[in-house]
C-alpha cells in the first residue's frame, strides 16, 4: 500500500467509502449486510488501508454507527483514521449531529471532518448556519483534528468556500472522464493554487467506470489484459500529485484485493497508457446519456418514489441499444417514470446536475 504524509499522519492513498457498503439480499434500502460488511472493513484494514470515509446520511443513518462497531471497537485507535461528515440538508442541528456522530463512531475525537456536498443550491446555508464557525471551535477542543470540506459547487462558489474558513483539505469529485467533460480540472487547480491536499470521491464514476461500453472496454483489455476496468480510472487519479487519498465504495472483498492490488503496484500509467485512456474514454462519452454516480440524494425526497439512480442506469442501457432495459424500467419496484411530476427536486440536489425530469418524459414517450 502506498502511503502520504499528512501532518505527520501516515494515509494510505486508497481510502475505504463506505456509503455503498453490501446490503441485505443486495437490495436498495435494505439494511447493512453486517457479516458481509465487517469481511470488506477487515480485509481493507488487513491490507493496510487506514483512512475510513463515512458521513451522516449514509445507509440512511446506519453507516456511522456501522463503521464504529466493525472498526473503532475491534482495533487500537490509532491504527486508522476516520472521516466524516455534516450535511445541512440531512439535519441542519449541527451541535445535536457532531455530538451524535461521535456516539454513533465510539471515539472522543473524528480525524478528518467535513462540510459535506457543498453545491450551488447549499452555499448559503453552510455560510450563514454558524457550522463553519462551531467546527473550528471543536478543532480547537481537539474533538476535530482537521477540518474540511467536499465540494459539488461551480469552480466560482468553490473559490468562494475556499475564503470562507480554514480548511485543512478538500474533497472533490475526480475522475478521467469528468476532467474533460466538466469542470473537474478547474476545481482540481483552485484546490492546489490554495496549497490544499485533496481527497478524491468518485474517482470510478459511482461504479459507471467499472464497466464501459463494449467498444471502450476492448480498447483498455486489448493494452493490458491483466488490469480491470475499474483500476485504469483509480490508476489514472494515482498520478496527480496534489491527491492524498482516493476513496472507493467496496462492496465486496474482490473490489478491496483489485483496488489494493493497483495501489501496491509500482507501474505508472504511460503516455501511451493515458492515449489509449483518452481513446476510451472519448469512446465511451459518445455514447452516455446520463452521467449518474448513483450517490443517491435524489431519492429521498422525489415525491413519486422512484428510483431515480436505477432508471436512468436503464435508460442509459435503453440508449445504447437494450430495449429489454425499457421493459425492466416498467417492472422496478416503487414509483415509474409516468409518475414523475416534474417538480425539479432531484435536479437541485444532483452533484451532476441531471435533468431527470426530461429523462422521465423521454422514457415515456419510449414506452408509448
Amino acid at each position: 500500500m502506498e502511503y502520504r504524509d499528512f501532518k505527520g499522519t501516515a494515509v494510505s492513498r486508497l481510502g475505504m467509502g463506505t456509503m455503498r457498503l453490501p446490503r441485505v439480499d443486495g437490495k436498495d434500502g435494505a439494511p447493512i449486510d453486517y457479516e458481509r460488511a465487517q469481511a470488506v472493513i477487515d480485509c481493507a484494514f488487513d491490507h493496510g488501508i487506514t483512512y475510513y470515509d463515512t458521513a451522516w446520511p449514509y445507509h440512511e443513518g446506519t453507516s456511522e454507527e456501522f463503521v464504529g462497531k466493525a472498526l473503532v471497537s475491534r482495533h487500537p485507535r490509532e491504527s486508522f483514521t476516520i472521516a466524516t461528515k455534516f450535511n445541512y440538508r440531512a439535519n441542519p442541528d449541527y451541535r445535536y449531529v457532531f455530538e451524535t456522530q461521535l456516539e454513533r463512531l465510539q471515539t472522543d475525537a473524528i480525524d478528518f471532518y467535513l462540510v459535506h456536498a457543498v453545491m450551488d443550491g447549499n452555499i448559503d446555508d453552510y455560510l450563514t448556519c454558524g457550522c463553519i464557525e462551531y467546527l473550528a471551535q471543536q478543532r480547537e477542543a481537539g474533538r476535530i483534528k482537521h477540518l474540511g470540506f467536499s465540494s459539488h459547487a461551480a469552480p466560482e462558489n468553490l473559490r468562494r468556500f475556499l475564503a470562507a474558513g480554514d480548511w485543512e483539505f478538500v474533497q472533490l469529485q475526480l475522475n478521467y472522464l469528468d476532467w474533460e467533460c466538466a469542470t473537474s480540472r478547474e476545481e482540481h487547480d483552485i484546490v492546489a493554487e490554495a496549497g490544499l491536499p485533496i481527497v478524491v470521491m468518485e474517482p470510478v464514476r459511482g461504479g459507471r467506470l467499472a464497466s464501459l461500453t463494449p467498444r471502450a472496454n476492448a480498447m483498455l483489455h486489448e493494452a493490458h489484459p491483466e488490469w480491470s476496468i475499474a483500476s485504469w480510472a483509480m490508476r489514472w487519479v494515482r498520478t496527480l500529485p496534489q491527491v492524498l487519498t482516493v476513496l472507493s465504495g467496496m462492496t465486496t472483498v474482490e473490489q478491496v484485493l483489485d483496488n489494493v492490488a493497483t495501489f501496491s503496484a509500482q507501474d505508472a500509467l504511460s503516455a501511451d497508457d493515458l492515449a489509449v485512456l483518452g481513446a476510451a474514454r472519448d469512446a465511451f462519452r459518445n455514447e452516455l446519456v446520463a452521467p449518474c454516480t448513483a450517490c443517491r440524494y435524489c431519492t429521498d425526497e422525489c415525491p413519486a418514489g422512484i428510483d431515480i439512480p436505477e432508471v436512468l442506469n436503464l435508460y442509459n442501457k435503453v440508449k445504447m441499444g437494450s430495449q429489454s432495459s425499457l421493459g425492466a424500467i416498467a417492472k422496478l419496484e416503487g414509483g415509474h417514470p409516468e409518475d414523475c411530476i416534474g417538480c425539479g427536486m432531484c435536479v437541485s440536489s444532483c452533484p451532476q446536475g441531471i435533468d431527470t425530469p426530461a429523462i422521465m418524459a423521454e422514457l415515456v414517450q419510449m414506452a408509448g
